[in-house]
C-alpha cells in the first residue's frame, strides 16, 4: 500500500531551520527503513513530512545534498558514540582506545543502514551532476577519525602502544574495525571467535601485552 501523505502546518516566520530537521529526520527514516538510497527522493521526503516536493528546494537542491546531510548526521552519531565510550571509560588510556573501538562495532551493530550508507558505497554521489563538492564528501568522517587517532596517541604516550607512525597505524585499525564491522553484516552465520575484536584492535594499535 502505497504511503499516505501527512499534512503539516505551514512554518511561522523564521522557522525554516526546523523545517529544514525534519526533511533530515525523514530521510534518515527511510534509509533505515528501506536501506537503499534510491528510495530517498524529493518527493518520498516530502510526502513523509507532508510538504509539497518544491518546498525542499528552499532548503535541498537536489537530493545528493539531503543524502549529504543524511551520512553527516549519521557521523555526528558515530563520533557521539566514541566520545561518550571513551569519556565513560575512565583514564587508562588503553581502556579508552578500547572503548572507542567496541562503541565503533556496536554503532555499526545497532545502525546497519545508516553504517552502510557511510561506508560500504551504498551513497556516492557523481559530484560532475550535483551541488555537493570533492571537498565536502572528502571531510565526511574526519572527527570520529580525530577521536580515533587521540585515544591510540595516548596509548603511545603512556608507553602502552609501540605505534611508530600515527597516522598510518590508525588508518590501519579503522580499515580493521571497519572489515570486522562489514563481515559482521553480511556473514550472520559465520563462527566468529568471541575475542575477534580484541585480536584485531590488539594487532593494529601495536598495543603490548
Amino acid at each position: 500500500m502505497a504511503e499516505e501523505a501527512t499534512v503539516r502546518p505551514r512554518n511561522r516566520r523564521g522557522e525554516g531551520a526546523r523545517l529544514r530537521d525534519e526533511i533530515v529526520e525523514a530521510a534518515v527514516e527511510l534509509l533505515d527503513e528501506t536501506g537503499v538510497e534510491s528510495a530517498i527522493t524529493l518527493r518520498s521526503v516530502a510526502r513523509r513530512i507532508g510538504i509539497a516536493a518544491p518546498s525542499i528546494y528552499r532548503h535541498f537542491p537536489d537530493q545528493p545534498t539531503i543524502m549529504l546531510a543524511v551520512v553527516r548526521r549519521a557521523f555526528a552519531e558515530l563520533e557521539g558514540y566514541l566520545r561518550e565510550a571513551v569519556d565513560a571509560a575512565g583514564d587508562d588510556p588503553r581502556q579508552r582506545l578500547l572503548a572507542c573501538c567496541t562503541s565503533y562495532l556496536r554503532y555499526a551493530e545497532e545502525h546497519p543502514q545508516r553504517y552502510r550508507t557511510m561506508f560500504a558505497g551504498v551513497w556516492m554521489p557523481a559530484l560532475d551532476t550535483t551541488t555537493v563538492t570533492a571537498e565536502e564528501v572528502a571531510a565526511l568522517g574526519d572527527a570520529c577519525l580525530q577521536v580515533l587517532t587521540e585515544t591510540l596517541a595516548d596509548c603511545v604516550d603512556s608507553g602502552q602502544a609501540t605505534s611508530t607512525d600515527l597516522w598510518a597505524d590508525t588508518v590501519a585499525l579503522w580499515m580493521g574495525l571497519h572489515g570486522l564491522a562489514h563481515q559482521r553484516s553480511v556473514t550472520v552465520t559465520f563462527p566468529w571467535p568471541a575475542d575477534i575484536a580484541d585480536r584485531i584492535i590488539t594487532g593494529l594499535a601495536h598495543l603490548r601485552n
